[in-house]
C-alpha cells in the first residue's frame, strides 16, 4: 500500500507540474508586414524576451505571421491570433496596429515600429495611452525636417525634391504636408508621387522622372520595403538619388538615411511584453521614444551618381558603407 501511495502521489505531482507548466506558457502574437521572422529586428526581439526570462517552447510561444507587404492581408492574420487567444499581439507598422485596435479592445497591442502613434489615432498621448495599445515610437515624423536638412548638405544644390508616398498610409499625407511646409525655407521646390501597390511603381517613376528632381524623398512605408528591389532598381535607373527614413535603406542600396534604430526598438518592445504578461495594462503604460538614432550614407551609391558627400557629414555619420 505504500508503494502504491508513493505512485500515486508521483504521477500527481507530475500532473501538477506539467499543468503548471500549460499554464505560465504564454503566446504572443507577431504580425509582421514588410519584415520576416529571420529579420535582423525580430531576432532583437527574441533577444529581449530571452534577457527579460522566457524560453521559447519552455514558457512563452512566438506565432509568427508575415503579410508580405500586402496589407489586405493583415485583417486575416489578426482574426487568427485572436481565434487562437494569444495572449498579446505585436506588430511592425502603424497600419497594422490600427487594424489590430479595430478588432480588439481587451488583447493587448504592443507597438515595435510605429511612425506617429499619436497622429495616427493609436493612443491618447505619449504619456497616457488610455486603451489596450502601447509600445515604442519612431518618432519619425519629428525627424523630417531634420533629413531635408541632411539632404541639403549632402546635395548643396538641391532645389527640386521628389517625394515618394503611398496615400493608403495613415500617416503619409500629413508627412507630405510637412514637407510641403518647410520646402519653401530651404528653396527647395517638392513633387510627389503615390503608390499604393507594387504595380504602381513603374507609373510613378515616370511621373518623378518628368519632373528631373535632384533626390528623392521616400517614405518609410512595410509596401516600400517588401519590395525595395524594384523600388531601387527603378530609382537608380532615373538616376536620382534617395533618402530614406531607416538605415535599412541604406545598407540595401539607398543614397542616405536618419531615423530611429530599429533593432533597439524591436528589443525594447519585448519589455512591453513582458510587463503585460506580468499583469501590466497598456492604458497605464507610456509609450517611449526613440533612444538612438542612426545617420547612414552609402558611398557605393554616393560614387555611382557622382556625389561628393561634405567630410562634415561624413564625420557625423555613424556607419558608411563602402
Amino acid at each position: 500500500m505504500r508503494r502504491i501511495g508513493f505512485a500515486l502521489g508521483l504521477i500527481f505531482s507530475v500532473a501538477l507540474l506539467l499543468t503548471s507548466q500549460a499554464q505560465q506558457l504564454r503566446r504572443i502574437g507577431f504580425l509582421l508586414v514588410g519584415l520576416t521572422p529571420e529579420s535582423s529586428e525580430a531576432q532583437h526581439f527574441r533577444n529581449g524576451l530571452r534577457d527579460a526570462g522566457y524560453a521559447e517552447g519552455r514558457n512563452v510561444v512566438i506565432e509568427w505571421r508575415s503579410a508580405q507587404g500586402d496589407f489586405d492581408r493583415v485583417p486575416d492574420l489578426i482574426a487568427d491570433f485572436l481565434r487562437t487567444k494569444v495572449d498579446v499581439i505585436v506588430v511592425d507598422s502603424t497600419v497594422a496596429a490600427q487594424m489590430a485596435m479595430r478588432s480588439t479592445s481587451t488583447v493587448p497591442i504592443v507597438m515595435a515600429l510605429v511612425l506617429d502613434p499619436v497622429r495616427s489615432g493609436l493612443v491618447k498621448s505619449l504619456a497616457s495611452p488610455g486603451g489596450n495599445v502601447t509600445g515604442v515610437s519612431m518618432m519619425s515624423t519629428e525627424l523630417t525636417s531634420k533629413r531635408l536638412q541632411l539632404a541639403r548638405e549632402a546635395i548643396p544644390r538641391l532645389t527640386r525634391l521628389a517625394v515618394l508616398w503611398n496615400p493608403d498610409h495613415p500617416v503619409h499625407a500629413k508627412v507630405y504636408g510637412d514637407l510641403t511646409e518647410m520646402a519653401p525655407a530651404l528653396s527647395m521646390q517638392l513633387t510627389s508621387a503615390g503608390v499604393r501597390t507594387p504595380d504602381q511603381f513603374d507609373a510613378a517613376f515616370l511621373e518623378i522622372g518628368r519632373a528631373q528632381p535632384q533626390a528623392l524623398y521616400v517614405l518609410d512605408d512595410p509596401v516600400f520595403w517588401a519590395h525595395r528591389a524594384v523600388l531601387l532598381k527603378l530609382a537608380s535607373k532615373a538616376h536620382v538619388p534617395t533618402m530614406f527614413e531607416l538605415s535599412r535603406w541604406a545598407k540595401e542600396g539607398g543614397l542616405m538615411s536618419y531615423g530611429a534604430d530599429t533593432q533597439d526598438l524591436f528589443y525594447r518592445a519585448a519589455s512591453y511584453v513582458d510587463r503585460i504578461l506580468q499583469g501590466a495594462k497598456p492604458a497605464n503604460l507610456p509609450v517611449e521614444q526613440p533612444r538612438k538614432f542612426e545617420l547612414v550614407i552609402n558611398m557605393k551609391t554616393a560614387k555611382a551618381f557622382g556625389l561628393t558627400i561634405p567630410p562634415t557629414l561624413l564625420l557625423w555619420a555613424d556607419e558608411i558603407i563602402q
